[in-house]
């Protein structure tokens, strides 16, 4: 038979002590430091890159837009309607045009040396003819006094539309008044349009910064009108460098007997010391 025996407990003398010395802390720290300077720095500089990509992508869309929408406006304008502005010390330069809502070609109208009338046909191509809508037949670009057949109602190239109606192919137009227009189109030609637009680089007095504004609603003005007349502006585009007195942004060669009028798009945009610009010709195809 087996004889039971209490066990002794283990001794805790010469048991091995277990944790760091300060010269072991000190180094980890100093290597840890050393890592978390290294990738912050790496996710700063990363971080810093994205932001300045980002911002140059922004400004990049942001002209491309600003240029086409210019682009599609000035193509679609109505002949003769695109004047250009700058003023004296540099501050704005604004190009103006009357944008075509449709065209078509005329039957009968009230063309002087014919008598005053308030209605005409037209051939309906599947236009569509709003009340407040102007007619214009035959403008052309400003004589030798500076008067402008776009804009300059007493030229009697433009006249505003009450109604119209359409039956077998020919769309009749009632005008707001009396209407006489001053001449024959030699391809009998009408456009429709509702109201100009302009595009302003304006650059504020003591900024150096130019942007781009798009106007609209304004009404007809005789003389081009600076963008102080013009009401509330749309933002098209920032970031733009050009001195408009130096380094104009639009330049325009206007039509004549031999050639159509061309545009000349050439902004200068700058964003985190990089620079790029436009140099983009546009020519208004469109024909009294």
């Amino acid at each position: 038979m087996g004889i039971l025996q209490r066990a002794k407990p283990l001794s805790n003398i010469g048991a091995k002590q277990v944790g760091f010395t300060l010269i072991e802390m000190v180094t980890v720290i100093l290597i840890l430091g050393i890592l978390v300077v290294g990738v912050s720095g790496f996710i700063i500089f990363g971080t810093r890159i994205f932001v300045e990509s980002s911002s140059i992508d922004q400004v990049l869309s942001q002209s491309r837009f600003a240029v086409e929408r210019m682009t599609r406006d000035i193509r679609n304008a109505v002949p003769n309607s695109v004047r250009l502005r700058t003023a004296t010390g540099g501050s704005y330069q604004c190009i103006e045009l009357l944008p075509i809502d449709s065209s078509t070609s005329y039957l009968e109208l009230p063309i002087y040396p014919d008598d005053a009338l308030v209605s005409g046909t037209v051939i309906d191509n599947g236009i569509s003819i709003n009340a407040g809508q102007y007619a214009l037949v035959y403008p052309l670009a400003s004589n030798s006094s500076g008067v402008n057949d776009v804009y300059q109602a007493s030229r009697n190239k433009r006249f505003e539309l009450q109604s119209s109606s359409s039956s077998a192919n020919v769309l009749t137009l009632t005008f707001t008044g009396l209407a006489q227009f001053a001449e024959q189109s030699p391809i009998k030609r009408i456009y429709f349009a509702s109201q100009p637009i302009s595009y302003c680089f304006e650059s504020p007095i003591g900024n150096s910064e130019v942007k781009l504004y798009r106007y609209a609603d304004y009404g007809y003005i005789a003389s081009q009108p600076a963008p102080s007349q013009m009401g509330t502006a749309v933002l098209m585009a920032e970031n733009v460098s050009n001195n408009l007195l130096l380094e104009p942004a639009i330049k325009l060669t206007e039509q004549n007997l031999m050639r159509n009028a061309i545009v000349h798009i050439e902004p200068r945009f700058s964003v985190n010391g990089e620079t790029f610009k436009y140099q983009h010709q546009v020519k208004v195809t469109n024909v009294p």
